[in-house]
């Protein structure tokens, strides 16, 4: 597979794996198993036999964050897309500056270098899409584990005794309340958001590092070129 070719399709075939996976995750039972397979080994760790449920979406959520955080760090080169926004603003700044001033001529030169630009973002970034297909795979399942199967009957939260927590303006608020949604799907998307920000910014500060491009050199090892051709 020439460079060209390998660019133009590994987006849209991370994209449609993806959404393949996610289908198969969340309209078939193999969601909902996995999820009851994941709750007898995260239920002994991090349940505390239901005794502190908010710890345990806490802990849920960085189990989900860190994997999240951490693989897509893996597969995505930070420095490339630095230099590829760089370069496409700089791009943007020079189009505006040609078409204000009606340089017609510089313009047109512009314009044949667009589809070049477009494939620099988009191969700087086909790498963010390759860890979330695996990422279904933990992501949805803990998710399930924590909800239960679509009749309730299962799940660690619909077998707590006491589903309350205590905030600053009220001493018993049910998780099962509503609000935007649900009270524990709102701690565990803002805990999750909370710690992704953290997290993604530590890795990616990291991620600069000679330090972390051993590791991820030897974990992932760069394809060697031959020609046009990579291998």
């Amino acid at each position: 597979m020439n460079e060209k070719s390998q660019g133009s399709s590994n987006p849209m075939l991370y994209m449609m794996l993806f959404l393949f996976v996610m289908f198969i995750m969340v309209t078939t039972p193999v969601g909902t198993v996995l999820g009851e397979c994941f709750g007898y080994a995260l239920e002994p760790v991090i349940g505390f036999s239901g005794a502190y449920p908010v710890v345990t979406l806490i802990l849920a959520a960085l189990i989900v964050v860190f994997f999240s955080s951490f693989f897509t760090n893996l597969f995505t080169d930070w420095k490339a897309i630095g230099k590829t926004q760089e370069t496409t603003k700089a791009f943007q700044k020079e189009i505006t500056k040609a078409r204000k001033e009606g340089n017609t001529n510089k313009v047109n030169k512009l314009m044949k270098m667009q589809p070049q630009i477009m494939k620099m973002t988009t191969q700087s970034q086909s790498g963010m899409m390759k860890p979330m297909v695996f990422l279904m795979i933990f992501i949805i399942p803990i998710f399930w584990w924590l909800r239960g199967g679509p009749n309730q009957s299962w799940g660690f939260l619909s077998n707590l005794d006491y589903y309350y927590f205590t905030v600053p303006w009220a001493n018993r608020v049910s998780l099962f309340d509503h609000t935007v949604m649900q009270n524990w799907l709102l701690l565990y998307f803002l805990f999750s958001m909370l710690f992704g920000q953290l997290m993604r910014q530590g890795l990616k500060w990291i991620s600069w590092s000679d330090w972390w491009t051993n590791i991820k050199n030897r974990i992932k090892p760069s394809r060697r070129r031959h020609g046009n051709n990579y291998y």
